[in-house]
C-alpha cells in the first residue's frame, strides 16, 4: 500500500516538472520567436533641448520675474536689467542720426549751387571769347582803315590830323582785344576752378551718405542693445537653476537660468552595433520609462547620431595601439516621440531612464 502511494506522489511530482518545463519551453519558444522581430535595449534616455539663457548687456536687474522650475511660453518677460543708461544711447544715437541727415541735405545743396556756379563760370567765359571776336574783328577793321588813310596821306589826300587819330583809334583798339584776351584767360582759369570746386562739393556727398548710414547702424545697435535689457523666455517649456536676484549687477554673458523645450522631446537609445543591421528609419517604437512603469509612449526611428558613442567620448579609443581589446560599440539613435499630450510632457523630464523595443519586421 506504502509502496503504491509512493509511486502515485512520485508520478505528481514528474508530471507538475514537466508540466513546468513545457510551459517554459513554451514560453522560451514564443519569446524567441518574438524577439526575432524586435530590437530591444535599456541603455536609452529621454532627451531635450536644454538652452542656457544668459544677460547679453551689463547693468543692474531691475525685476526677476520667473520662479524656479515653472512653466514658461516663449516670449514671456524672464528678467528685466535697468535701461536708463541704454535709453540714452538711443536719443544720442538718435540726435547723431538727425544731425547726419540735415548735414547731408546742406551738402547736396552746396553741390546744386556749385553745379549753378560753375555753369555761370562757364557762360561767362563764353561770353569773354565771343568779346574776344568782337574786338578782333573791330581792331582788324582799325588796321585796314589806317592802312588806307596813311596811303592817303602820303599822297596829300589825308591831313595829319586824321593820321593820328586812325593810328590812336587803332591802339585802343589793339588794347582792347589784349584785354578781351586776358579777361578770357582768367574767365577760363575761374570757370575750370568753380568747376573742380562743384565736382569737390559732389564728392563730399558720398562720405556724407557713408555718414548717415553708419549714424544709422549705430542708433539700430543702440536699440538693439535696449531690447537686451529684457530678456526673454527662448521657447515653451521649464525653467530651472535661477542664478540671478533684483539688484545684482550682471555682466555680459552672466547665466541667469537653463529653459528646457518640452516640445521637442526625443529618446536617445544607445543600441549594440551588433543589432543596428535591421533598425531603419520611420520604424515603430515602444519605449517604456523605469520612473512610471504603467505609462506606454510610443514613437519611430529618427535618425543615427552618425558616430558611435565612444567617438563623442574625451578621449575616444584608437584602434592602432598594439594594446587593442575589441568592445562591443554602442551607437545612438535618436527615437522621436508621437502622441505625446501635455500632461506626459510635464511628467517627461530629460534624463529619465528607458526602455526602447523597436519593431524591425
Amino acid at each position: 500500500m506504502e509502496d503504491s502511494t509512493k509511486k502515485t506522489g512520485k508520478r505528481k511530482r514528474l508530471l507538475i516538472i514537466g508540466s513546468i518545463l513545457g510551459l517554459a519551453l513554451i514560453v522560451g519558444v514564443f519569446f524567441y520567436i518574438r524577439s526575432k522581430g524586435f530590437e530591444t535595449t535599456d541603455n536609452a534616455q529621454i532627451d531635450a533641448d536644454i538652452i542656457p539663457i544668459r544677460t547679453s548687456v551689463s547693468g543692474y536687474v531691475k525685476e526677476v520675474r520667473f520662479t524656479d522650475n515653472t512653466m514658461v511660453k516663449k516670449g514671456d518677460t524672464l528678467l528685466i536689467i535697468n535701461d536708463d543708461e541704454f535709453q540714452a544711447r538711443v536719443l544720442q544715437a538718435d540726435a547723431a542720426l538727425e544731425n547726419a541727415k540735415a548735414n547731408l541735405v546742406a551738402v547736396k545743396n552746396n553741390a546744386d549751387a556749385g553745379d549753378l556756379n560753375a555753369s555761370a563760370a562757364f557762360l561767362s567765359s563764353e561770353t569773354t571769347a565771343q568779346n574776344i571776336d568782337v574786338a578782333k574783328t573791330r581792331m582788324n577793321k582799325i588796321k585796314e582803315d589806317y592802312k588806307r588813310i596813311k596811303n592817303m596821306y602820303a599822297s596829300k589826300a589825308a591831313t595829319k590830323a586824321e593820321l593820328d587819330a586812325i593810328e590812336a583809334e587803332l591802339a585802343v583798339a589793339e588794347a582792347q582785344f589784349k584785354a578781351a584776351t586776358n579777361q578770357y584767360k582768367a574767365s577760363s582759369a575761374q570757370s575750370a576752378g568753380v568747376k573742380s570746386q562743384a565736382t569737390g562739393q559732389k564728392s563730399m556727398i558720398a562720405l556724407a551718405e557713408a555718414l548717415v548710414k553708419q549714424r544709422s547702424a549705430e542708433l539700430s545697435l543702440a536699440k538693439t542693445q535696449l531690447g537686451y535689457t529684457i530678456v526673454k523666455a527662448p521657447c515653451d517649456g521649464l525653467v530651472s537653476k535661477r542664478s540671478v536676484d533684483q539688484g545684482q549687477f550682471v555682466t555680459v554673458g552672466t547665466p541667469v537660468c537653463s529653459a528646457i523645450d518640452n516640445t521637442t522631446l526625443w529618446v536617445t537609445a544607445n543600441f549594440k552595433e551588433t543589432q543596428i543591421e535591421h533598425i531603419k528609419m520611420n520604424q515603430s517604437v515602444a519605449v517604456k520609462l523605469d520612473a512610471y512603469p504603467s505609462l506606454s509612449i510610443t514613437g519611430k526611428v529618427d535618425s543615427y547620431i552618425g558616430a558611435t558613442g565612444a567617438k563623442f567620448s574625451l578621449l575616444p579609443p584608437d584602434n592602432s595601439t598594439g594594446n587593442f581589446v575589441k568592445i562591443v560599440q554602442r551607437v545612438p539613435v535618436k527615437i522621436k516621440l508621437i502622441g505625446l499630450t501635455a500632461e506626459q510632457r510635464a511628467l517627461l523630464l530629460p534624463g529619465l531612464s528607458a526602455f526602447v523595443s523597436v519593431s524591425v519586421k
